[in-house]
């Protein structure tokens, strides 16, 4: 599946992805390929991505999650690789 982590700045990550852990408004919550569309407001936290085999983590100031036809894409207040 396709993620990409956006920030009005920048693209702070855009590629393929086992899955996704973001923290959402009500909870974190883990998409994988496959996933029910969902959009969902996010809180400030961590978001976690696997790719590659790869855990990588990014400290994010809050935003939207939108997953849709195995693309995900979260608009992030700020974002960075943490």
């Amino acid at each position: 599946m396709k993620i990409q982590i956006l920030t009005p700045e920048k693209t702070v990550f855009d590629g393929e992805a086992e899955s996704v852990l973001v923290p959402g408004a009500a909870g974190a919550f883990e998409v994988l390929k496959g996933h029910a569309p969902i959009l969902s407001s996010l809180t400030a936290g961590t978001a976690r991505v696997i790719a590659d085999k790869r855990e990588h983590y990014f400290r994010i100031g809050g935003g939207f999650f939108e997953f849709s036809h195995d693309k995900g894409v979260l608009l992030a207040d700020s974002a960075e690789q943490a």
